[in-house]
């Protein structure tokens, strides 16, 4: 038998010692290192041939390859038939979001309730009784331990720029490292996979980066993601500001962006602002006009705004508010017509970009759209029934978590409060868009208020206001309901 790496025992969490706040954490995890063993072992070779692979993945094939395990068999079966996507990326994708849903060696059981289980990570779920085979079978309790010392190495060479990374961010925004509302970040290094990957898992008020090999630190792609951990809320707090300004969509329809940014308007500002506070950082000028000919037409307002805010002493959460007043929509309007943008999408060399884009509505969404109709008829049994029958059909996501949606509606309508809180849980853990899961929180929040219940509603109603692109009818319900539940409880 090969041997992987001398067998030694680390403690990896530097949250304590090395980011110096409990709420930014640099981590190798045991869950992501156990479910890419098993689907290395089952036929996963994206990326092989490439030379950038980290040393212990080979090894780690090699190993399992040389023995005489039976559970790979059944491993080989269900990575060939189950989960597969449009692409090696994507299928990496579903099976790193079952590794961040479970808790880990040796039963691999969910770490929460099925209502909050991501549905990519719960179509998995025949992975688990394979795992626990081959998790014992292959005694992989040992294979990490010798591992250890290889995420080790990796994580010496992120530490410091990590370090050095989050002190700049914090102290040029004048935000706090802790972030706002409980949030934690963390970065998750994964050895076992194609090189030069970096993605970002948002799970309620945790933003989990995991970071595959590559020679160099990828300290781009986690400063961008740490860059929306703390401006994200910021920019958010002022979303009704924000949609008063959002005719300045239509300048924007013909540019290169996802279809996201040209409808929603919060967050086209949110991601300018950062490009431009990513230019200022990075001392880069000409990335401002690059942000704008690909779409991102509030950089300029920010980057000129920036260098006053630099000289004052308030944060951004403060700050910002005075950059919202400066969006002026017909000097805007003048300057978005005057730019010219490129003819596609900037692609970033080294970094796979993950996308489900669907041409037109799946089977699963055009029964969403028959549903919705019968619902605003009120004909409520047929809806009730076509939103069932979209839970079972292909469609993506934000699809089924629609279909929830409807469901829970219904059941607000025929008084059955207790199956509605179940069924908005579900739509908002069933990676919602922003509309469904900003309304999810609302209708949670008067749930918690009609049962006496005040302070988990304006919990709810803080949550529906945090949510990036929330509509603004959200807001606007959000705000006034919550200041409503402050009066009553002041009495």
């Amino acid at each position: 038998m090969k041997r992987l790496l001398p067998l030694t025992v680390l403690l990896l969490s530097l949250c304590s010692g090395g980011f110096g706040a409990d709420s930014l954490q640099l981590e190798a995890n045991e869950n992501i290192f156990c479910v890419l063993a098993a689907i290395n072992a089952a036929g996963y070779d994206d990326g092989l041939r490439l030379p950038d692979n980290h040393p212990l993945r080979i090894q780690l094939r090699e190993y399992l390859a040389s023995q005489d395990l039976k559970s790979v068999a059944e491993l080989k079966k269900f990575f060939g038939t189950n989960g597969r996507r449009k692409s090696a990326a994507q299928d990496y994708a579903q099976y790193l979001s079952y590794a961040l849903s479970v808790t880990g060696p040796p039963d691999f059981g969910w770490k929460t309730r099925d209502v909050e289980i991501p549905p990519d990570a719960k179509a998995l779920e025949g992975l688990t009784p394979l795992l626990i085979d081959f998790y014992r079978e292959a005694r992989l309790d040992r294979v990490w331990r010798n591992a250890l010392p290889a995420y080790e190495r990796e994580m010496e060479k992120y530490q410091a720029p990590i370090i050095a990374m989050t002190q700049k961010v914090d102290g040029y925004l004048r935000v706090p490292s802790a972030g706002y509302l409980g949030r934690h970040f963390q970065v998750n290094l994964d050895l076992l996979s194609a090189p030069q990957q970096v993605q970002v898992r948002n799970y309620g008020d945790d933003a989990n980066v995991i970071v595959t090999h590559s020679a160099e630190p990828k300290m781009y792609d986690i400063r961008h993601a740490y860059l929306h951990y703390q401006v994200d809320p910021i920019v958010i707090k002022y979303g009704i500001d924000l949609q008063q300004k959002r005719s300045l969509l239509d300048l924007v329809q013909l540019a290169p962006l996802e279809d996201t940014y040209k409808s929603d308007f919060v967050m086209l500002t949110n991601e300018s602002l950062i490009k431009a506070i990513e230019s200022r950082l990075d001392k880069n000028p000409g990335a401002v006009d690059m942000a704008m000919k690909q779409g991102f037409v509030m950089t300029k307002l920010f980057s000129e705004q920036l260098p006053v805010f630099e000289k004052q002493q308030q944060g951004l959460r403060f700050y910002l508010e005075d950059m919202v007043k400066e969006i002026d929509l017909k000097a805007e309007s003048a300057r978005i017509s005057g730019v010219k943008f490129d003819a596609g999408q900037l692609q970033r060399k080294g970094k796979q970009i993950v996308t489900d884009v669907t041409p037109e509505l799946s089977q699963s969404g055009k029964t969403n759209a028959q549903a919705e109709e019968l619902y605003t008829a009120r004909t409520l049994d047929k809806a009730k029934d076509l939103y069932l029958k979209s839970l079972q059909q292909k469609g993506s996501d934000e699809d089924h978590s629609q279909a929830w949606f409807g469901l829970g509606r219904i059941a607000l309508l025929e008084k059955q409060p207790e199956a509605a809180v179940k069924l908005f849980d579900k739509a908002i853990t069933s990676s919602p868009d922003a509309f469904t899961k900003g309304w999810s929180y609302v209708y949670l929040a008067r749930l918690a208020k009609a049962a006496n219940e005040p302070a988990k509603a304006a919990q709810y109603y803080q949550l529906a206001l945090a949510v990036p692109g929330a509509s603004e009818k959200v807001m606007e319900a959000a705000t006034k309901e919550a200041k409503t539940i402050n009066q009553e409880t002041s009495k």
